[in-house]
């Protein structure tokens, strides 16, 4: 993805937490407002012929402010209804805990890490693209126009989703390509492994300029 999910928080035991906002990134429709969702009945939207997927991957969804948790529970609901179990495996609205001052009491809550978005676990093709898109709520999949791009591997770490401990045959000074992610297609000699996080570093071209970027491991494929 072009966009990377941050946030900021400040440490454990200080009396205000911040959150930092993401940029909104691009989607495949116009956002709408949460009093238009009420109001409007929208018609189903027609199918965008999809490129499929053969395995399972993450994508970002964007919904009205304040639909997160209906989007996903409409979604999981279809799942069940529709027995897309083998296409469609998880649903997620991602939380972090955050530290509140009220009336001079601390409190630890659960807040949405991006208010506006929820993560949807599944297998790209027309059936799946269909169902996420003609939920009531969703505006559409974070990617260009209606084509859906999953997060990278690193991105999901970011955003606490749970990765397999990926184990690659990679070492520092072997030549390799990024296979997935916004860096896809470049290629570029290893820096440094970091297994622990799961990441590999090389350097790549921005502006005529060598900078060094961190890719996922399951986003690579040795040359």
């Amino acid at each position: 993805m072009a966009d990377n999910f941050e946030n900021e928080v400040t440490a454990e035991g200080t009396e205000s937490t911040e959150i930092e906002t993401p940029e909104v990134p691009a989607t495949d429709e116009a956002p709408v407002t949460e009093e238009a969702a009420e109001t409007s009945v929208r018609p189903p939207i027609k199918s965008v012929k999809q490129k499929a997927d053969t395995e399972p991957k993450w994508y970002v969804v964007h919904t009205y402010s304040g639909y997160e948790n209906k989007v996903k529970a409409d979604i999981e609901k279809t799942i069940e209804n529709r027995k897309l179990e083998d296409m469609m495996f998880e649903v997620m609205v991602p939380l972090q805990d955050v530290v509140e001052m009220k009336n001079g009491v601390r409190k630890v809550v659960s807040k949405k890490m991006f208010p506006g978005y929820v993560l949807v676990h599944m297998i790209k093709n027309d059936v799946t693209w269909y169902v996420v898109r003609n939920t009531r709520g969703v505006t559409g999949f974070v990617g260009p126009g209606s084509e859906p791009v999953p997060l990278t591997q690193t991105e999901m770490i970011k955003l606490g989703v749970k990765v397999d401990n990926i184990q690659i045959d990679v070492e520092e000074g072997d030549y390799i390509r990024v296979i997935a992610g916004a860096w896809e297609g470049t290629e570029g000699t290893i820096k440094n492994v970091n297994p622990a996080k799961q990441v590999v570093t090389i350097d790549v071209d921005i502006f005529g300029r060598s900078t060094s970027v961190e890719i996922g491991l399951g986003d690579i494929q040795k040359m």
